[in-house]
């Protein structure tokens, strides 16, 4: 593995992947060891613009146009965070490529070789080292949504969009070994122990 590796958190709202990816973060602090963090849609400044277009509840986007933004902050992110820290710091994300596969393709039905083609085209040679793919049931998810209180758009779809983009990420994880999935419906002690365990020995 790299010395440097680029990890994922994966996962439908709700299911922790924000939190333990932040568990891993103060970890590295502690450790003094140097990384980044950036999420998706966010990150670089003008894809935090965009997250803020995408978000915000009332806007109703044609999937076409959703797609097209979160690109667009993806490339900002590639641009302004990516290449100048690769190779030389930890990157952790929440949320990359699968999740546009995930919810643009199987949720919204957008077909999935222009998902491919424009990932490949803004991140060129860009190699995932590990992903952690978050799993939570429909009954948590809507749970932990309720204790948010502020939702945004992404918060309000029906239960069978969850479920189909929740599928969507178990078939992305299918018979890869740089993937670990954690079942979010379990305590959150033992998640936590799992998931660093397996990041001590990818650093």
């Amino acid at each position: 593995m790299s010395k440097k590796p680029i990890i994922v958190f994966e996962g439908i709202e709700g299911s922790g992947k924000t939190y333990h990816l932040n568990v891993l973060a103060n970890y590295l602090k502690k450790k003094k060891i140097k990384f980044i963090k950036i999420r998706e849609p966010g990150g670089s400044i003008n894809s935090e613009k965009i997250r803020k277009l995408l978000l915000k509840k009332g806007n109703n986007f044609n999937k076409l146009t959703d797609l097209f933004l979160y690109m667009a902050a993806r490339n900002e992110n590639y641009i302004n965070i990516l290449l100048k820290n690769i190779n030389k710091k930890i990157i952790l994300i929440d949320r990359f490529t699968d999740s546009t596969i995930a919810y643009q393709h199987y949720g919204m039905g957008v077909n999935l070789k222009l998902i491919k083609m424009l990932n490949t085209l803004i991140l060129k040679k860009i190699n995932i080292s590990f992903t952690f793919l978050n799993l939570v049931n429909i009954k948590n998810l809507k749970l932990r949504l309720k204790r948010r209180g502020k939702l945004n758009r992404y918060d309000t779809f029906n239960d069978n969009f969850y479920t189909r983009v929740q599928k969507g990420f178990v078939k992305l994880a299918k018979n890869k070994k740089n993937y670990l999935i954690i079942d979010s419906n379990l305590p959150i002690e033992d998640n936590k122990k799992k998931i660093l365990t397996k990041f001590k020995k990818i650093i």
